[in-house]
């Protein structure tokens, strides 16, 4: 079986994540999308949260799963049984970064091989970071991400103005 982890912060889960793991999906027999606990990048919502909109999101694709990771990604990835990492490549800057972890990964266990899949044009320029940025200030973003995470975006935000 060729299973494949793809591990992320996905704070949230974008229509750029989730364009990637449709098509690893039709190429790998399974797909685990690793939610990275990722404190110290403050992420909007806990790891549990990140993965029940996963899940949600992912619903309807039975060789996709989603777990939580807390740990060097070798680890996770042995623990998993995988020898496959996905990674997504929006833009040129995002690949040295990548390749970079990619050697330091493949430094540090041969065995394991690094993919590369870019998004689909229509999803290409969605970030993340920038999606949480349009929410923060009650911008739309139904075009960015399902609307499950749609919802916990705009009630994150709202709660996050509040604060500020």
């Amino acid at each position: 079986m060729k299973r494949v982890i793809y591990p992320g912060t996905f704070d949230p889960l974008t229509r750029g994540h989730e364009d990637l793991i449709r098509r690893a999906a039709r190429l790998f027999d399974e797909v685990v999308l690793a939610v990275a606990e990722s404190k110290r990048k403050g992420p909007w919502f806990t790891v549990d949260e990140r993965v029940a909109l996963a899940r949600t999101v992912l619903a309807d694709m039975p060789n996709v799963r989603v777990e939580p990771f807390s740990c060097l990604l070798l680890d996770f990835v042995r623990q998993q049984d995988a020898h496959i990492i996905l990674r997504g490549l929006r833009a040129a800057s995002d690949f040295e970064y990548e390749f970079q972890m990619a050697g330091m990964n493949r430094g540090m266990d041969p065995n394991v091989e690094i993919v590369f899949l870019t998004p689909s044009e229509r999803v290409m320029f969605i970030s993340a970071t920038i999606v949480r940025e349009v929410a923060f200030f009650g911008g739309d973003t139904s075009r960015f991400v399902h609307p499950a995470v749609g919802d916990a975006l705009a009630r994150r935000a709202a709660e996050r103005r509040g604060a500020g």
